[in-house]
């Protein structure tokens, strides 16, 4: 399908950006990849008389460390991410997570911005950025907003993006030392979505006993979680097989898995609690200095 007639804008600076979308209000779409967006367009599921292109935006592409964290612009591709020499050193979980979107194509074009934004149920981002306790940042023209991942999903393709806020950029607390992540997922085979996606942070103590432990979970529910029951098993026990068991079919203890073609509820919560044994096993390994 063609999608309906729109004015469109390219503007190139983030303060004439946000000008744009405060004059147009509701009636302005913010396209950055576009892989979200153009497909409900043509589809006629999403109809905006403006549409504001931040694509050109250069200063919100860099991947940089400041004041001990590491922040990503909003128009980072899953490219820059996957590729990124230094988050592959200070955050290797989020380059691991980038490389298991889609494929080259949507890679090179699709932003982490444009993703969490969009905020898909099925995304791969946002278990990984709920497992770093990351934060976003939101920009209007009022100000500046940050927002911590924990609280940052609300619902269905919905966030805590305010009317005339644009994402602006990822900020990431460095990973300490004993400390590991990974990011496991079933996916669907054409668009290769999250059927049931884990990501887990895990800090081994004394002991090896974990100290500290995250995981997000995505691809299960309306939108991604914490999942805050199998954390609290785990913390302070030292990992064992049966235990880390136990504690992934925790992973969806409160949660009302989604069914559909792709996957029944049943073998979403089924999936979830394989692929988050998986996360968490390769996290321990990594935390511990070992391959997994």
């Amino acid at each position: 399908m063609i999608p309906a007639a729109f004015e469109y804008f390219a503007p190139k600076s983030l303060d004439e950006a946000l000008r744009l979308v405060a004059r147009h209000g509701d009636e302005a779409k913010l396209l950055a990849g576009g892989h979200s967006l153009l497909p409900l367009m043509k589809l006629r599921l999403s109809a905006p008389r403006y549409v504001v292109d931040i694509g050109r935006i250069r200063s919100l592409r860099s991947i940089r460390e400041e004041g001990g964290r590491i922040v990503i612009g909003a128009l980072a591709t899953h490219h820059d991410v996957e590729a990124s020499e230094l988050l592959r050193i200070t955050c290797p979980l989020l380059p691991e997570t980038a490389a298991e979107i889609g494929d080259v194509q949507v890679r090179n074009r699709g932003t982490v911005g444009g993703s969490l934004a969009h905020a898909d149920p099925a995304a791969d981002y946002p278990a990984a950025i709920l497992a770093l306790d990351a934060e976003i940042v939101a920009t209007s023209s009022s100000g500046t907003r940050v927002i911590p991942a924990a609280e940052y999903f609300v619902d269905l393709l919905t966030t805590q993006l305010r009317p005339g806020e644009i994402l602006t950029e990822v900020r990431i607390p460095r990973t300490g030392e004993n400390s590991g992540a990974a990011y496991r997922k079933l996916h669907q085979p054409a668009s290769h979505f999250a059927l049931a996606g884990a990501a887990a942070r895990v800090t081994l103590g004394p002991g090896e006993k974990i100290e500290s432990v995250a995981i997000g979970i995505t691809g299960v529910a309306v939108n991604a979680y914490r999942a805050t029951a199998a954390e609290q098993m785990l913390i302070g026990k030292k990992a064992a097989p049966k235990l880390l068991a136990e504690a992934a079919e925790k992973v969806t203890d409160g949660i009302d898995p989604l069914g559909d073609i792709h996957a029944s509820a049943a073998y979403r919560r089924a999936a979830a609690a394989v692929y988050a044994r998986r996360a968490l096993e390769a996290a321990i390994a990594r935390a511990g200095g070992k391959k997994a």
